[in-house]
C-alpha cells in the first residue's frame, strides 16, 4: 500500500501561483509514475501532470503546459505541482496518486490522496 497526503492547496488571485505537495508514505519503492489530477464542480477530474519516479520524466496536459512544473524529491518521499499565471479555470480539487507499472500517464493509478482545495479568484 501507498497512502498519499496533499497540502499547500489555498485561494490565489488570478495571475498569481501557489504549490501543492504530496507526500507518500508505504510501500513507495514500488512506485513508477506520480500524477496530480484535478476535479472543478460539475466536471470530471481530469489529468495535470505527471513524473516518473526515478528518472524525472514530465508530462502535462496542454491546459497546464508553460504554467505549470512537476518535481520530486526522492529523499522526501515527496511530489510538487508548482502553478504559476494561474486562472479560475483552475480552481478544483487537486488530488495527486501514483501507480506501480508504465505505461499510461492518465490511467491505471492505483493510490490516491484525498485532495486539497485551489481556489483562484478572478
Amino acid at each position: 500500500q501507498v497512502h498519499l497526503v496533499e497540502s499547500g492547496g489555498g485561494l490565489v488571485q488570478a495571475g498569481g501561483s501557489l504549490r501543492v505537495s504530496c507526500v507518500a508514505s508505504g510501500r513507495t519503492f514500488s512506485m513508477v509514475l506520480m500524477g496530480w489530477f484535478r476535479q472543478a464542480p460539475g466536471k470530471e477530474r481530469e489529468f495535470v501532470a505527471a513524473i516518473s519516479w526515478s528518472g524525472g520524466s514530465t508530462y502535462y496536459a496542454d491546459s497546464v503546459k508553460g504554467r505549470f512544473a512537476v518535481s520530486r524529491d526522492s529523499a522526501k518521499n515527496t511530489v510538487y505541482l508548482q502553478m504559476n499565471s494561474l486562472k479560475p479555470e483552475d480552481t478544483a480539487v487537486y488530488s495527486c496518486a501514483a501507480k506501480n507499472s508504465g505505461g499510461s500517464t492518465i490511467y491505471g493509478y492505483n493510490y490516491w490522496g484525498q485532495g486539497t482545495q485551489v481556489t483562484v479568484s478572478s
